[in-house]
């Protein structure tokens, strides 16, 4: 018993000496096994036999997985958009986890926006076939010329960079427009692993689910992502495929109600707050296909919004009748029935590949949509055409032909991110996060000061103002020429009295730009409140007959002469100076 415990350590340990990131992903379960005395005394239990054979589907996955330095491969290796048969078995044994210490929820305002406003970026995984990769530098010559955009490609190793750079010079991509950023990959699909952005108080941040494959390297490209690029980054708490989600600007969002099966310790209430919380969209769960049409059950295989009032949505004339029919039937008639303008596409199965139109990208005024050369589907690719073009008028569509990549289950929508553009266009955008108003505070309290910001290029410098009278001025610079883009600045609380109180951050870049951000009410300070009645003698906030009284009776004195009150222009003597002073401010009161 002891032996067959110890193969499943040592086993373990071998793996875990390759440094392969299956081993972080999915962690031997139960007891701590790193002690080699505790090794002695253990005993034969299920758990053991339960990781001896996690240990084995491990190696099942981590031999089907690329090399991190892998990135052309052959169609036989290359893994498909769906998940493989090993995958699954995998997953039967070892479930992939929601991580068990995340990152809370946007704190702002949060706008999630459709892939149809302007776009900064394109993200793109350069591993694949060669096919694959081709199609990849197709879009990206189409990207960085027409589609006014960037192109972001994610590399695992410096032949991939060379390759790519290749690639994309000979297909006539503005080069000057294609940014690298060495991550490591597992497969090209990195709409279903790859960050979704959002804007939170108009700042872009970024939302990251846990992916629905047993693809390591692919799950963690967003967290290196965000560091590279210095964006904030939530842990969405979903398992979840990125292409299983499409939305209108704002609202609303949709998935297929595969998100049920990939999270079956939540309700679809509890997954649609979730949602809410993070992206701010109302999202309507609709029917999956049925696998045996795709096997990855992502609606957007199916329908893709267009404009806040346009809609595509895939119709089956050779195939009418069928599940996924029925399906794409009902939902144009339902977003019909809500005010929306629903155009159809052609789908077909072939073989057990679907054949989609609406699996395409948009960017800026650039459409990328696919068309194919299987001669039961190429008919299509005219109307296909068509139909996008009424769509979308005064847009530029190209289409790419994607018959080198869509019998893996995806097309070009499957392998890119969209990265919205900057806000506020050429000026940065600040975001305050608190204190926002509401608070009171006492002097020498000591007060964190929270802000994110953003901007086209950068943001160079933070400065910290405060008014005190409600933002009509803001006189006094708490600090300035902060470096910190997303940072905190701590305050502490002057003895000052105001009921309006507001603090502003303001971003600066390189260029002069600004821009600023301030709380939305008044935060109040407790301290020495200021005296505006310059005729109050006797203290009480008020000029009246009881200071006239006092000024009378030392009317004449001087300070030599053991002056005491009355003295208001403070020269020294209380007589007809002050005498005036304080008729002029008679009645004066706080």
């Amino acid at each position: 018993m002891w032996v067959a415990d110890r193969s499943v350590l040592l086993t373990w340990r071998a793996w875990a000496g390759t440094g392969h990131p299956c081993v972080a992903y999915f962690p031997l379960r139960g007891r701590d096994h790193s002690s080699g005395s505790n090794m002695e005394s253990l005993q034969m239990t299920s758990r053991l036999w339960r990781s001896a054979y996690s240990v084995l589907a491990v190696a099942l996955c981590c031999s089907l997985l690329p090399a991190a330095d892998s990135f052309l491969v052959d169609d036989g290796e290359a893994l498909p958009r769906n998940m493989t048969a090993r995958e699954k078995a995998l997953i039967e044994v070892e479930p992939i986890q929601i991580p068990a210490i995340r990152t809370g929820a946007p704190v702002g305002p949060v706008v999630t926006p459709g892939e149809y406003v302007a776009t900064e970026a394109i993200i793109v995984s350069w591993t694949g076939t060669t096919g694959w990769l081709n199609i990849l530098a197709q879009m990206g010559a189409q990207i960085t010329t027409v589609g006014d955009a960037d192109l972001h490609v994610i590399h695992g190793s410096t032949a991939a960079r060379n390759d790519a750079q290749s690639r994309l010079t000979n297909a006539g991509a503005n080069m000057s427009r294609v940014k690298y950023f060495p991550i490591s990959l597992n497969s090209i699909w990195v709409r279903d692993y790859g960050p979704r952005f959002i804007y939170e108080g108009g700042v872009r941040t970024i939302v990251d689910h846990t992916y629905n494959r047993p693809r390591p390297q692919d799950n963690a490209m967003p967290t290196s992502y965000a560091a590279q690029r210095d964006i904030i980054r939530y842990d969405l708490p979903l398992i979840h495929g990125g292409g299983n989600y499409h939305l209108f600007s704002e609202d609303p969002g949709f998935a297929t109600v595969l998100i049920d099966d990939e999270n079956p310790g939540l309700s679809q209430s509890q997954i649609i707050a979730i949602w809410q919380q993070y992206q701010n969209m109302a999202t309507t769960l609709t029917s999956a296909f049925p696998t045996s049409v795709d096997s990855t059950q992502h609606i957007d295989m199916w329908m893709i919004p267009v404009s806040d009032t346009t809609i595509i949505v895939s119709e089956w004339p050779a195939q009418p009748g069928t599940v996924q029919a029925n399906i794409c039937n009902a939902f144009a008639s339902t977003m019909q029935g809500l005010g929306y303008t629903v155009f159809r596409t052609p789908a077909r199965t072939v073989s057990g590949v679907h054949y989609t139109y609406t699996n395409s990208v948009i960017c800026n005024d650039l459409i990328l949509i696919p068309s194919y050369t299987n001669s039961t589907v190429s008919p299509y690719n005219a109307q296909a055409l068509a139909v996008w073009q009424a769509a979308a008028p005064g847009k530029t569509i190209v289409q790419i032909n994607c018959q080198a990549i869509v019998t893996a289950a995806g097309v070009m929508h499957c392998i890119v991110k969209h990265v919205p553009a900057n806000s506020g266009g050429e000026n940065p955008v600040a975001h305050l996060r608190t204190p926002r108003g509401g608070e009171a505070f006492d002097p020498d309290d000591v007060v964190v000061i929270e802000w994110i910001s953003d901007d086209d290029l950068g943001v160079t410098a933070i400065d910290v103002l405060l008014s005190i009278d409600g933002g009509d001025t803001f006189d006094t610079v708490l600090a300035s020429g902060l470096t910190e883009k997303d940072g905190t600045f701590v305050w502490t609380v002057p003895d000052l009295y105001t009921e309006e109180g507001v603090i502003r951050v303001v971003a600066w870049d390189a260029d002069g730009n600004s821009g600023t951000d301030q709380g939305d009410g008044f935060i109040t300070i407790n301290g020495m409140i200021p005296n505006p009645c310059v005729g109050d003698i006797n203290g009480d906030f008020k000029t009246d007959l009881n200071d006239f009284i006092i000024l009378a009776g030392n009317f004449g004195m001087t300070e030599g002469a053991g002056l005491t009150d009355g003295d208001l222009n403070g020269d020294g003597a209380v007589d007809l100076d002050d005498f005036i002073i304080l008729a002029g401010d008679f009645g004066c009161s706080l």
